[in-house]
C-alpha cells in the first residue's frame, strides 16, 4: 500500500467522522428519573436542552429531592450521549483512537 492510498483513506475517514459528529450533535438523549417525574434531554454536544418536572414535586419540602433528581437526569442523559458517540466513533475508526477526532 502506498502513501497516496493511505492519505486518501485518511481523508475519507476524516470526512466520515465529520458527518457522524454533525449527526450526533443533532441527536437528542432523554433520561427519565423516578418513572418520569423528572425528564432531562440533552443533545450530542452535551448541552441540556430541556428539563420537565412533574408539578407535584414543586414544594419546599421536595427541594433537595428535586435537585437530586435533576442531577441524576442530567448525568444519565449526558452518559447516553457520550456512550453513543464512543460507539459510533469506534465503528468508524475500527477502535483506533485518533487524536482530536473525539
Amino acid at each position: 500500500m502506498n502513501i497516496q492510498s493511505l492519505l486518501k483513506q485518511a481523508q475519507k475517514m476524516q470526512a466520515e467522522i465529520g458527518k457522524a459528529e454533525k449527526a450526533l450533535k443533532e441527536r437528542k438523549y432523554c433520561a427519565l428519573v423516578n418513572n418520569g417525574v423528572v425528564q432531562v434531554e440533552c443533545n450530542g454536544a452535551y448541552e441540556v436542552t430541556k428539563v420537565e418536572i412533574d408539578g407535584t414535586l414543586l414544594t419546599a419540602e421536595n427541594k433537595e429531592l428535586l435537585e437530586d433528581m435533576i442531577l441524576m437526569g442530567v448525568n444519565e442523559a449526558v452518559k447516553k450521549a457520550v456512550s453513543e458517540r464512543e460507539e459510533v466513533m469506534n465503528q468508524l475508526t475500527g477502535g483506533v483512537k485518533l487524536p482530536g477526532a473525539f
